[in-house]
């Protein structure tokens, strides 16, 4: 068996997974994958532009540059999510 049809049913006799579970699924996984490498980009990127010293604490500064860099990743992700989910099939 290829390793669709041995995730696809449920068990012995069991009908296969339908069309919108697997959509919703693939959903699910995407969207996982998506807030992975999204706090891997964010903590990769945000860090390396915001601290420049690292130590036991943040100083101000880099309390707010980190803020900042969140909040635009934020705001880019949902711009870019709201663009590929929303678009006409």
């Amino acid at each position: 068996m290829d390793s669709f049809s041995s995730h696809s049913s449920m068990g012995s006799g069991s009908p296969q997974m339908s069309s919108e579970d697997f959509k919703d699924q693939l959903k699910n996984q995407l969207a996982q994958a998506y807030a992975q490498e999204f706090l891997e980009t964010v903590r990769d990127k945000c860090f390396a532009k915001c601290i420049t010293k690292p130590g036991s604490s943040l100083s101000g500064s880099e309390s707010s540059c980190i803020s900042r860099c969140v909040e635009r990743y934020i705001e880019a992700t949902g711009i870019i999510s709201r663009a590929l989910f929303n678009a006409p099939r």
